[in-house]
């Protein structure tokens, strides 16, 4: 019976949020996700770490992948604890460019797969329709 109850007062929250392919995606889409986040009372811990994995997997498709992206946040769970699932979707892999490497700083890039990959509890990516998604999830205590 008390499993039933907390069942029952479980909410499943989710939102869909755009990413547009323009500089200063990241950071709008970084700011509704904490408004979203904010809203649904995730603990303000798991919050930290959401935003960075948002911010992460968000880069990812703007530089790597072509439009459009969409960021989808789930949540299961209550004030107490729960998972939240960032998952970002996009149409697949750029056609590489040819670009030099002058100005970039090799200490700024190609981390953002260790980083999701040390905050998330499980992550991953998968091909369907011709899209691609990485998500990954993490739980609160």
């Amino acid at each position: 019976m008390a499993a039933q109850l907390k069942t029952l007062l479980e909410a499943a929250y989710e939102q869909v949020c755009p990413v547009p392919p323009v500089a200063g995606a990241v950071s709008a889409v970084r700011r509704r996700a904490a408004g979203v986040l904010a809203d649904w009372r995730v603990c303000p811990h798991l919050v930290e770490d959401a935003l960075l994995v948002v911010s992460e997997l968000v880069t990812n498709a703007i530089v790597h992948a072509r439009p459009p992206a969409v960021l989808r946040l789930s949540w299961l769970g209550d004030e107490s604890g729960g998972t939240l699932r960032i998952e970002v979707t996009d149409t697949g892999p750029k056609v590489p460019a040819p670009r030099s490497l002058g100005g970039v700083d090799p200490d700024e890039h190609g981390r953002g797969e260790a980083i999701v990959r040390a905050l998330a509890t499980r992550h991953g990516m998968r091909a369907h329709l011709g899209q691609v998604s990485r998500w990954a999830d993490l739980v609160a205590p």
